[in-house]
């Protein structure tokens, strides 16, 4: 039975948990790793064969978006594909989410249909299915997500580099940290910064591909370039050394980078959110598609892993912090 239709416009407070739960679940289509999805005490998924693999992320309103930068539908997007992007950075595909939501009492239902229309896009273009969740009341706007998804080979962690193996980047970066300066300073353009800001075009199938290939150890940009293969070296036990010439500076980066009187390059390293896949693989491997070496694996040095660029330590920013 379909659910009663609501007046966007109508404050959540008044409209309810239960009716706003039916109104959301409707937007959501199950795929065929569902047995059991929403409406039960806990959804049912199944997998096939492989390993599975799990992420959770919280969104603070303030800390993560600014409902006055990104329209609902864009924050959905984004907070669906920062999940699916760590099961790509494992390796593995998303099948399954869960999303917690907590409200202050004024948010319309409006907002809470488009952001769950850009969520169930996004999952859309990886076949994943939204099978469960919650809602709450709350004075800070807070999304919670959990995913699940499966690996057919092992799953690729961020232990896996060794000396001699080269440093590989597939998707686009900088784009979002551009855009970021960009609203930051009360501008909005140059547009296509701004929208990859508000909706990132991480790579899926990327990571999956990148397994299968032999990639050693592999991440998702998220935190910042230099900061992202930082977790790599330290986990691995090894250095890294990033060569700047090896990366592409899109031509809106330079504009921006003119204009704010920055390197445009610190956009690409200093830059997370993009949800990029930053990976290493042996040297005699064969890159997949898409895949381009920007740098290389060395052993650690006196004071232990290191992320270098051009052989000396970056001086730039140094990535998203969470606290």
């Amino acid at each position: 039975m379909s659910a009663v239709p609501l007046d966007p416009a109508l404050p959540i407070s008044e409209v309810g948990e239960f009716p706003l739960i039916a109104a959301i679940t409707e937007i959501f289509e199950q795929g065929e790793s569902v047995l059991v999805g929403p409406g039960d005490d806990a959804a049912v998924v199944r997998i096939r064969n492989g390993h599975i693999v799990v992420s959770t992320d919280l969104l603070v309103e303030g800390r993560h978006f600014r409902r006055d930068w990104v329209p609902a539908v864009d924050v959905g997007a984004r907070a669906a594909a920062q999940n699916l992007s760590d099961i790509n950075a494992m390796g593995g595909v998303a099948h399954s989410l869960t999303i917690g939501l907590a409200a202050p009492s004024d948010l319309t239902v409006g907002w809470v249909l488009d952001f769950t229309r850009g969520f169930a896009a996004e999952c859309a273009k990886v076949g994943a299915s939204v099978v469960g969740g919650d809602v709450t009341a709350s004075n800070q706007l807070t999304i919670a997500v959990t995913v699940i998804g499966g690996c057919t080979v092992a799953p690729v962690l961020r232990s896996g580099a060794e000396p001699g193996d080269v440093v590989a980047l597939c998707g686009r970066q900088g784009w979002s940290a551009g855009g970021l300066a960009v609203l930051a300073r009360g501008f909005r353009s140059p547009r296509v910064l701004v929208e990859a800001y508000r909706r990132p075009e991480p790579p899926y199938d990327a990571g999956r591909i990148a397994a299968e290939a032999g990639a050693s150890a592999m991440i998702d940009v998220s935190d910042g370039l230099v900061a992202d293969a930082g977790h790599i070296a330290r986990a691995s036990g090894v250095s890294i050394d990033l060569v700047a010439e090896s990366f592409e500076v899109a031509e809106p980066l330079h504009a921006v980078g003119a204009a704010l009187g920055m390197d445009p390059l610190q956009f690409v390293l200093g830059g997370g959110e993009d949800h990029s896949l930053l990976a290493t693989f042996g040297a005699d491997e064969t890159l997949p598609a898409g895949w381009r070496i920007v740098g290389r694996v060395t052993e650690p040095g006196m004071d232990g892993p290191t992320v270098t660029v051009d052989g000396a330590p970056y001086e730039g920013s140094g990535g998203w912090t969470h606290f």
